[in-house]
């Protein structure tokens, strides 16, 4: 079975639609979402629709988590916090309804999905080296772990003494006896120095990955964005990657 697995997609529909049409050229059964719907862009309603039409796990983001009033934005940067704001107020009700019914957390096979991390989801830290995926090894049972939240692809292993190896996000199948970590990266904002939009597909059968770079009409996007006011660094980030 080969699945696909998206995340902060930032309410980028063009970087969206992008991924969603490279999905169905690629054979893929099922799609799996790991949060941050909203927030930064400038299509909330739309990509939450998309992801309720298309995705079998869904699941809540930080952005999400703050749009929806579960929590306040006050840990937000001045530009996380206007977007925001800008959601809450566009955000019409079949939306606010569809996205609260996303997970904090999910499992299918020998997978288990969560936005952030492992220890815990709705604290929402960042795993950002061998150190941070060493702890987190300990809060899953599966063998593979897939995270999103950093915008980072990245792949963590743990070897059968213990140790711990960050690797660069390249297609890979897995070794046998070793777990993973994998951070997917970001559908409508990357922030590796690499502006295309990124997701994985995972096969099932073989224990297989494949990271997808794909290029979209970030153009259009950034003008939706201009259009709705949103902070002018959000809007000029997306063509960097970073």
């Amino acid at each position: 079975m080969r699945i696909a697995v998206i995340s902060d997609v930032h309410a980028n529909l063009e970087a969206l639609q992008a991924v969603m049409h490279d999905i169905e050229n690629t054979n893929v059964e099922r799609v799996f979402f790991l949060g941050d719907v909203v927030g930064y862009g400038a299509d909330p309603n739309k990509c939450i629709k998309l992801i309720c039409d298309l995705c079998e796990i869904k699941l809540l983001g930080n952005h999400d988590y703050v749009a929806l009033g579960l929590e306040s934005p006050e840990n937000f940067n001045v530009m996380a916090k206007q977007s925001i704001f800008w959601t809450r107020k566009t955000l019409n009700r079949k939306a606010i309804e569809r996205i609260s019914d996303f997970d904090m957390e999910a499992t299918f096979l020998d997978y288990y999905f969560v936005h952030a991390t492992p220890d815990n989801p709705s604290e929402w830290n960042y795993m950002l080296s061998a150190e941070d995926a060493e702890r987190n090894f300990g809060f899953f049972s599966q063998s593979f772990c897939f995270v999103g939240h950093s915008h980072l692809p990245a792949i963590y292993c743990r070897r059968p003494d213990a140790s711990i190896e960050m690797h660069d996000p390249e297609s890979f199948t897995a070794e046998p006896d070793c777990r993973y970590i994998i951070n997917v990266g970001s559908v409508g904002q990357p922030r590796d120095g690499n502006k295309n939009a990124c997701y994985l597909i995972a096969d099932t059968k073989n224990n297989s990955f494949e990271y997808r770079r794909l290029q979209y009409d970030l153009r259009k996007a950034q003008g939706k964005m201009r259009k709705a006011q949103l902070p002018e660094f959000l809007i000029t980030r997306l063509a960097s990657g970073k």
